[in-house]
């Protein structure tokens, strides 16, 4: 894969899993609820430097899988689950769909 598939494949994460993140509100949140949406922003904005920084498209893909089931990434998946955020689990087949596309 190319220098511009990782670019794609970065942007395709990060436009569908942190985005939304990034755009959400605190708006009607209990005060409790806004530390955490803010904890997570935090969080997310890490993991989008974190991935358009990554050398390849290949690694960009095997740090997903990685990020779907780390300890430290499960406890962001379950506060954003709770919060009614999308997390990159929701988006693994469809990543593996784009990797697949870019490479075939």
């Amino acid at each position: 894969m190319t220098k511009d598939h990782k670019r794609e494949l970065a942007e395709f994460i990060i436009r569908k899993a942190f985005d939304p993140v990034l755009r959400a509100k605190a708006d009607g949140r209990s005060d409790a609820d806004k530390r955490a949406l803010e904890h997570v922003q935090k969080a997310t904005q890490a993991e989008i430097e974190r991935y358009r920084n990554y050398g390849s498209a290949e690694e960009v893909l095997t740090n997903f899988k990685r990020d779907l089931r780390s300890p430290p990434a499960k406890k962001v998946h379950a506060e954003l689950r709770r919060l009614n955020l999308p997390t990159i689990q929701d988006i693994e087949d469809e990543v593996e769909k784009k990797a697949e596309a870019l490479t075939g």
